[in-house]
């Protein structure tokens, strides 16, 4: 009888490897490279209007930065990439030479037809186990947005909005976020 041992990578052993090849997204799940698609219309649009939405009210109140689309070690065996994230003005530092060393304030995940699970279930617990305070998850194709609060090990439910709603997430209770604004209608 022969025994066969397997080995996970580690997040040190991923963030190793070189860059996406093109048209593919590299994450690592519990020591095993996974590999999905590059993200669809709906996705990219939702992506670069509430990272503008974003940007432009934290460059007006000077309260961190945005960050898109970058590894992020969530556990010695698990790097994810948020579709966007931030970190507050204090927290800064653990951005540094292009590593993220600890969790962000918020992390968002645009739901895609092949990631509703990955997304709205195993993210959300990785992410409330790594400590990240606020969790987005935005769906351009029902055209819902939720929030999530971290209390204590898992997340609660702070908010929801849809189709033409005009919201208010935590970490930014003074922003409104038209949800109207995310939606790609397809038409040119």
């Amino acid at each position: 009888m022969s025994a066969t041992a397997t080995t996970r990578m580690t997040a040190r052993e991923f963030l190793q490897l070189p860059e996406d090849p093109s048209g593919v997204r590299r994450e690592l799940v519990n020591g095993e490279i996974v590999v999905s698609p590059s993200p669809n219309l709906f996705h990219s649009h939702v992506d670069r209007r509430l990272s503008q939405i974003l940007m432009n009210y934290i460059d007006a109140h000077a309260t961190g930065k945005v960050f898109g689309d970058v590894d992020n070690a969530v556990s010695k065996f698990t790097v994810r990439r948020p579709d966007v994230f931030y970190f507050s003005g204090p927290r800064l530092p653990l951005v540094a030479a292009g590593a993220v060393l600890g969790p962000p304030d918020l992390c968002v995940e645009i739901v895609s037809p092949s990631s509703v699970k990955i997304d709205r279930v195993d993210k959300l617990r990785e992410y409330a186990a790594y400590g990240v305070a606020n969790y987005w998850t935005i769906d351009p194709i029902q055209k819902t947005a939720e929030a999530y609060v971290l209390s204590g090990p898992s997340y609660a439910l702070a908010a929801r909005g849809k189709d033409d709603d005009k919201v208010h997430f935590p970490p930014f209770p003074e922003l409104e976020i038209p949800l109207a604004k995310l939606w790609w209608t397809g038409a040119l």
